[in-house]
């Protein structure tokens, strides 16, 4: 519970109390920016608020001063072309550093969550993820390598700004994603509904394209992707009572 309410303090401070004004004064002032320092006393003052233990003290001290470290690092070598990066990175620091924290002053008992990785189902579900993030989008472009040239002349055609970079990459994992989560979890009429969805979204650019050929290809990469879900769920599923 102490755990939920510092990642809980962490979130309302950075996201929820931080307007967009103080991230442009920071990112333009950098040091310089008192609301950077308002900032910092903030997510320690939320923390306070929130545990109601004034013993702890140093506690919120140290949340202080380490989230201002990993604001100020962020800030000062982050590139306008990397700031997704950036984001993540700096929030995985932020929550690494609560959990760090919460473990030193607070001293939980870690057996069940070693006793959790340990566990084989832990491992076959990691082992799905990276079927369905890394490894099945590789299997798709190598299956369909035969007819990528074929509608390379419509991606030419095309104004390149129209086409958000790796985008379709993106898109393929998320479904596999949902079409595995909806399966393991006994809700198969997920599936219809994200794949009608998609088939709206794509409507307007098969119908504009009126290029049979993209038609097909775009419908061959979506059942198969949607294909390579459906086993790896099934795969699971299945597997599951043999461990």
């Amino acid at each position: 519970m102490v755990l939920i309410k510092l990642i809980l303090a962490h979130f309302a401070g950075d996201f929820l109390f931080q307007p967009k004004s103080w991230v442009l004064e920071k990112e333009t002032k950098k040091a310089r920016s008192p609301r950077l320092y308002l900032h910092f006393l903030l997510h320690g003052l939320l923390s306070l608020i929130l545990l109601w233990d004034f013993s702890i003290w140093p506690l919120y001290v140290s949340i202080i001063i380490i989230h201002g470290m990993i604001d100020i690092l962020k800030i000062y070598f982050q590139k306008p072309n990397r700031k997704i990066t950036w984001l993540l990175t700096d929030q995985f620091l932020h929550l690494a550093s609560l959990t760090a924290l919460y473990g030193y002053w607070f001293r939980p008992d870690v057996q069940p969550l070693l006793e959790f990785f340990q566990q084989p189902v832990f491992w076959l579900y990691l082992l799905a993820f990276l079927f369905n993030t890394a490894v099945a989008g590789v299997v798709i472009q190598t299956l369909m390598y035969k007819w990528t040239d074929a509608i390379k002349k419509y991606d030419e055609d095309k104004d390149a700004s129209t086409s958000l970079k790796s985008a379709g990459k993106y898109i393929g994992i998320l479904e596999r994603l949902l079409v595995f989560t909806f399966i393991v979890t006994g809700h198969w009429e997920g599936i219809g509904f994200l794949l009608a969805a998609k088939s709206i979204f794509r409507f307007g650019d098969l119908k504009e394209s009126r290029d049979i050929k993209l038609t097909e290809y775009i419908l061959i990469g979506t059942l198969l992707s949607f294909a390579m879900a459906v086993a790896s769920a099934m795969l699971v599923k299945a597997l599951i009572p043999y461990f």
